[in-house]
């Protein structure tokens, strides 16, 4: 137990430290493209944060635990939506862009839906299933490319910053995702082992304790990049994680291994949702995150826990 609350401690050390690095990396990256920091958000830095939660959901389902799998990414999204974006908009305001409020948030709630849709029927997600979620996610990516090579969102003035060498960007992007990957690998193997010896539902477990240690990435970024004032980044890690985690991740996972959502209740899948439409709300009236919101987001994350662990 002693090691395994070690091993806990340090995988938070790594995380921390490697979303430092990712976040510098990936505004450097922005500003010598030209490209919006939502942009970098929705793909760069969404798709490296979300490689914990694509490892733990496929070794899970080929493990013969789908519950684990797809409690892993139902439980993140629900994590990103209220406890991250919340703890980010409680340490700075989250500034949002029309673009976002327009297509980057109705796709992510669009992908909840889909879930809950294609699974509800029969329980389970089948290739065929997986193989739409596959075929929506191509098509958010086609989009977001090409608003940003049309120059789109170009509102959004980068953030000051010392100017990084393409070498240094690339070398702490790398160092960042790596550390944020491995961080968060050590966190859920430690905890997992230590939930799992209590005799916890691996469902519970995924919706917990493994949805928890994979999103510390996109945890730990947003926060970081919201105290630095790169809100862009902050917000499009949440949103571009949450499309990831859906389509990409269950998409994937599921054309390979079909999966059974056994242990995923109803309130689960009504708290994904109803995230990503209290999200949108809050980022639809002002073109901004407040404080305030914030705590009703992290409030509403604490009360779904007290009714999942209760």
């Amino acid at each position: 137990m002693i090691l395994n609350i070690i091993l806990i401690i340090t995988g938070i050390a790594l995380v921390l430290w490697g979303a430092d690095r990712l976040t510098d990396g990936a505004v450097a990256v922005a500003q010598r493209l030209g490209v919006p920091q939502i942009v970098i958000g929705l793909t760069i830095v969404a798709f490296g944060t979300s490689m914990p939660e694509f490892c733990s959901s496929l070794v899970s389902a080929l493990n013969h635990q789908p519950g684990m799998a797809v409690g892993n990414v139902v439980g993140s999204n629900i994590f990103n939506a209220l406890l991250i974006v919340g703890a980010a908009a409680l340490v700075a305001p989250i500034s949002i862009l029309p673009q976002t409020v327009r297509k980057d948030i109705p796709f992510a709630l669009v992908s909840s839906v889909l879930l809950v849709l294609l699974c509800g029927f029969d329980g389970k997600i089948q290739w065929y299933d997986a193989a739409i979620m596959l075929a929506f996610f191509i098509i958010f990516m086609v989009i977001t490319l090409r608003e940003a090579r049309s120059g789109k969102n170009s509102e959004e003035t980068p953030a000051e910053k010392k100017p990084m060498s393409r070498l240094m960007s690339a070398v702490w992007i790398i160092v960042g995702l790596v550390c944020l990957i491995g961080g968060s690998t050590v966190f859920v193997n430690a905890a997992s082992e230590l939930a799992s010896s209590l005799g916890v539902d691996p469902a519970i477990i995924g919706l917990t304790i493994v949805a928890m240690g994979t999103s510390f990435p996109e945890l730990a970024t947003s926060v970081v990049s919201a105290t630095k004032g790169n809100s862009g980044i902050a917000i499009g890690n949440v949103l571009g994680s949450n499309v990831f985690n859906i389509l990409f991740i269950l998409g994937t996972t599921g054309v390979i291994y079909p999966l059974d959502i056994k242990g995923i209740t109803p309130l689960d899948l009504s708290v994904m949702v109803v995230a990503m439409i209290l999200l949108w709300l809050f980022s639809f009236t002002k073109l901004k995150i407040e404080r305030w919101e914030g705590a009703v987001l992290v409030l509403v994350f604490i009360g779904y826990m007290v009714l999942l662990l209760k």
